[in-house]
């Protein structure tokens, strides 16, 4: 059966358009099918667009496997799971091992593009009619397809390209991988225009702003190695007053801690439709947070899950004595057990750690029965400790460097970590590189950034293990799409 890009992204509008409603008047996720419609006679109503834009951000939900892969990929957890065979595809990754027949890895490239396509399908017809508030949905439209494009370029290297029309059958024969240049230009210009409309507060909790956009402006800058650019534009995130740093870092992943003072971009997830091992893609729940739950578990707080993408030792040795986040992060299961009689069991490599960020907790008496694959729990995909740290090191790192302030927004973060100002860092140059870089460790754990961030640093060789030079930085393209393209598309070095 062929499986590439053109006929799974088509199922996002190519000759049938699934229009999404939300559930209620304040989370933005989607809920039931509403109808379809011939995608060439749609978009005659201001509706249309905003169930047009709905259906765009649905897409997000599907990213719970970049978050939980892009963990493992990394040395901070190793896979897990029941067995070694347990999600072989997770398991390769985790090894270095993985090949383009890997279907986890084209779950990525599929879900992604299906992104890319519900934008363009809404770009296609931005103009077909006017109405008031049209600008900040094509907005919010711009942003969801760079965000998209973002996680398709930091996964694979070069993409087929092509902006306000949907791909079609036969353009995977003619159309190229664009350069990674090009591609960045083109996340640029969506994000530029994006943070020209988009307002300061969202119009409805989940949807995007200003603030987001400018913030995924200066990450795809410093991904880049712009320093400067990513200087800049960080710097009107942050003194613009928006965001700030959440008090207590444990609230951050609580509940309570959704869509708070600290959040610059979530994605928005919901217990109230489940899933099934099937098609993980339906849930409407965060899938990575059941699979990362402690296998067999009984107790408080918590909710059993399938023991994947444990942390390893190092990584909790990772945190300096007195963190206050060493606890939020990790989940020592053995200690927690002996303080409140809570059981469990152990699973394939099993450390005795879980990411407690992102671990089930209990859920609701409305919530679905469905395996625990269906958690509540938002991805907090952007946030404002997320954004002093990338300034910090943009900072550091510009072409004029400003180590006096990069010094500052590191030390802001520090400061919530450990309580005091006692831990504050005074290195300069590469010392205070390496500081940031440890600080992003250990502030962003769990949350699927550092193995991109020790590639894009030109550390991942040697500290991940298992993993090639020149080779392991991207991953391969589906064989499906290699072998469709008919020789267009030649396959990432090394696979």
């Amino acid at each position: 059966m062929k499986s590439n890009i053109l006929n799974k992204i088509m199922l996002a509008g190519m000759f049938t358009f699934f229009i999404f409603i939300f559930s209620c008047s304040d989370k933005f996720v989607k809920v039931s099918p509403e109808y379809s419609i011939d995608s060439e006679n749609y978009f005659n109503s201001e509706d249309d667009y905003y169930m047009a834009l709905v259906a765009a951000y649905d897409i997000l939900q599907s990213s719970y496997a970049n978050v939980i892969l892009g963990e493992i990929a990394s040395e901070n957890t190793l896979c897990g799971g029941e067995s070694p065979t347990d999600v072989i595809g997770w398991q390769q990754v985790d090894d270095m091992i993985h090949t383009s027949t890997n279907s986890n890895l084209r779950d990525i490239w599929n879900w992604m593009f299906a992104g890319v396509q519900r934008t363009n399908y809404f770009m296609e017809f931005k103009d077909k009619i006017d109405f008031d508030g049209k600008d900040q949905m094509i907005g919010e439209i711009r942003f969801l397809r760079a965000y998209y494009n973002f996680e398709l370029i930091k996964w694979f290297g070069p993409i087929p390209l092509k902006m306000d029309k949907r791909f079609s059958l036969g353009d995977e024969t003619t159309i190229p991988r664009s350069p990674v240049e090009d591609v960045y230009a083109a996340i640029e210009e969506d994000l530029i225009y994006a943070a020209s409309v988009l307002p300061e507060t969202p119009a409805q909790v989940g949807r995007v702003t200003k603030g987001a956009a400018q913030s995924l402006l200066g990450k795809a800058y410093l991904y880049q190695k712009k320093y400067a650019e990513s200087a800049a534009v960080l710097e009107e995130v942050i003194v613009g007053g928006a965001y700030s740093l959440a008090p207590n870092f444990n609230d951050i992943f609580e509940m309570e801690g959704e869509n708070g003072v600290e959040s610059v971009f979530e994605v928005q997830y919901t217990d109230m439709e489940g899933a099934g091992f099937g098609c993980l893609q339906c849930s409407e729940g965060n899938v990575a947070v059941g699979f990362s739950g402690v296998r067999g578990y009984t107790g408080p707080l918590f909710s059993p899950g399938f023991s994947f993408n444990v942390p390893v030792q190092e990584a909790v040795d990772a945190f300096e004595p007195g963190d206050l986040r060493k606890g939020v992060t990790i989940l020592d299961i053995v200690a927690f057990a002996d303080t409140t009689d809570a059981t469990f069991t152990t699973g394939n490599e099993h450390t005795g750690f879980f990411n407690r960020k992102y671990i089930p907790r209990k859920r609701s008496e409305n919530a679905q029965n469905d395996l625990n694959l269906t958690n509540p729990n938002n991805y907090r995909s952007i946030r404002y400790a997320d954004v002093l740290l990338m300034a910090a090191e943009a900072n550091n790192l510009s072409p004029t460097p400003d180590d006096v302030k990069a010094q500052d927004y590191l030390n802001q973060v520090r400061r919530r970590a450990f309580g005091d100002q006692n831990h504050d860092v005074t290195y300069t140059g590469a010392a205070l590189t390496d500081a940031i870089a440890h600080e992003r460790r250990v502030e962003l754990m769990g949350e699927g950034h550092h193995f991109f961030d020790l590639v894009r640093t030109d550390k991942a060789f040697g500290t991940i293990p298992g993993f090639t030079k020149d080779k392991n930085e991207v991953f391969p393209l589906p064989i499906e799409e290699i072998n469709f393209s008919a020789g267009n598309w030649s396959q990432n070095n090394g696979y």
